[in-house]
C-alpha cells in the first residue's frame, strides 16, 4: 500500500472517528470559553461586564445547539447516529478474536490486531497490518469489516444526505440567532428590537451562502457526474467544488441578499405607515399602539442598517467554507471528518447570534 492509502486508512478507523466525536464538546466549549475571553478582554474596562453576559449567552447557546445539531439531523433524515465507542470496541474485539482463532499470524501482527480491539492503530501499524494480512485467507474481508473502505453516496441517496447536513447547518445558526436575542433582552430590554433585523439577515445569509445552497451545488454536481459515469474521487471532489463555488459562493450570496432586500427589510425596514402581516406576526404589541408609534418603532429598524443592504463575501467568509471540505468528504463517502461539522457549523451560528452584518 501506498502512503496516501494507508494514511486514508488510518484516519477511517471507526474508534478514531468515535474517540474524536467523543472530544469534541470538550473541544468547542474551550474553544467558545477562550474566544469570549478573548472577546471580552478587547472591551472598555467599564463595559466588560455588560460584553462577558452578552458573549456568553450567545456563545452558550450557539455551541448547545452546535452539539445537539446532529441528534436533530438524524431523528429528521431518519439516520442513525453512529454507533458509540463502547459498542465499536466490543465489535472489534468479536471481530479480531474469531480471526485470530482461524488464522495464523506472527507475533508482531498478532500485537498490533490484539491492540486494535480496544485503541487507536498508528499509522505504520496500520501499513503493517495490510500488508500481512490481505493475503491470508478472508484476510481481505477482515480488513473490510475492521476499517471500512469509503462509499460513494449514490444518486438515489445525494438529495437524502443534502438534507441531513442542511438541517445539521441549520440548528447551529438559528440557535446562534436565539442566543443573540436573549442576550440582548438580558443586557438592553428596551432596545433589542432594532438588532433582531441584523440577526436574521446575516442568519440567512449564512445558512444560505455558507451551508444550504453549497450543500445543493455539491449535491447537483455529483448527481450530473454519476450521470456520466464517473467514479473517480478525485474527479468527483473536483467536480462538488466546483458547484459549491458556482451555487453557493456565488449563487448563495445573491439569494441572501435578494430575501434580504425583499423579505426581511420589508418587514422590519419599511418606511410607509401601512402594517405588514409579518411584522404584526413578529410583534405583537405594537398592534394595539397609535400609528406614531409604530412609525417610531419602523425608523428606529430600519433605517441604521439600510446604508449597508448588500452582505458580500469577506475573508473569514471564505475561510467557512472550511466546511465544504465536509460536504465533499461526506457525499464521497468518507465519514472521519463528520465530527468535526460542530465546530464548523458553531461560527456562521455565532457570527448570525451577534448580527455580525453591522
Amino acid at each position: 500500500m501506498n502512503n496516501l492509502s494507508v494514511l486514508g486508512k488510518f484516519l477511517d478507523q471507526p474508534i478514531l472517528v468515535a474517540k474524536f466525536q467523543k472530544k469534541v464538546p470538550a473541544l468547542l466549549t474551550a474553544g467558545a470559553a477562550l474566544y469570549g475571553a478573548y472577546e471580552v478582554s478587547k472591551e472598555e474596562k467599564g463595559k466588560r461586564k455588560e460584553k462577558a453576559i452578552k458573549t456568553g449567552i450567545t456563545l452558550g447557546a450557539t455551541v448547545a445547539a452546535a452539539l445537539a445539531a446532529p441528534y436533530i439531523a438524524s431523528k429528521a433524515a431518519k439516520r442513525p447516529l453512529p454507533a458509540s465507542l463502547e459498542t465499536l470496541k466490543k465489535n472489534n474485539k468479536e471481530l479480531i478474536d474469531k480471526f485470530l482463532k482461524t488464522t495464523d499470524v506472527d507475533e508482531k501482527t498478532s500485537e498490533i490486531l490484539n491492540k486494535g480491539k480496544d485503541k487507536i492503530l498508528g499509522f505504520n501499524e496500520v501499513k503493517t497490518l495490510f500488508e500481512n494480512v490481505r493475503s491470508k485467507a478472508g484476510g481481505v474481508g477482515f480488513l473490510e469489516k475492521l476499517i471500512p473502505s469509503p462509499q460513494n453516496v449514490s444518486a438515489k441517496d445525494i438529495f437524502s444526505e443534502i438534507g441531513y447536513l442542511s438541517v445539521y447547518g441549520a440548528v447551529p445558526v438559528a440557535g446562534g440567532v436565539l442566543g443573540g436575542v436573549a442576550a440582548d433582552i438580558v443586557t438592553d430590554k428596551k432596545s433589542w428590537r432594532e438588532k433582531l433585523p441584523d440577526k436574521i439577515k446575516e442568519g440567512s445569509y449564512q445558512y444560505l451562502a455558507n451551508i444550504f445552497m453549497c450543500n445543493v451545488g455539491a449535491g447537483i454536481a455529483l448527481a450530473i457526474m454519476e450521470k456520466a459515469g464517473i467514479v473517480s474521487k478525485g474527479a468527483r471532489a473536483l467536480g462538488m467544488t466546483a458547484g459549491i463555488i458556482l451555487t453557493g459562493v456565488i449563487g448563495g450570496s445573491k439569494i441572501a441578499n435578494f430575501i434580504g432586500r425583499n423579505v426581511i427589510d420589508k418587514c422590519f425596514c419599511k418606511e410607509k405607515k401601512e402594517h405588514t402581516i409579518g411584522c404584526d406576526i413578529l410583534d405583537m404589541s405594537f398592534k394595539k399602539r397609535t400609528p406614531e408609534d409604530y412609525i417610531k418603532r419602523q425608523s428606529a429598524y430600519c433605517c441604521r442598517s439600510n446604508k449597508k443592504k448588500e452582505r458580500t463575501p469577506e475573508v473569514l467568509d471564505i475561510g467557512l467554507h472550511t466546511d465544504d471540505i465536509a460536504t465533499v468528504s461526506l457525499l464521497s463517502g468518507l465519514k472521519w471528518i463528520e465530527p468535526a461539522l460542530p465546530l464548523m457549523y458553531s461560527v456562521s451560528g455565532y457570527r448570525s447570534g451577534i448580527g455580525y452584518r453591522n
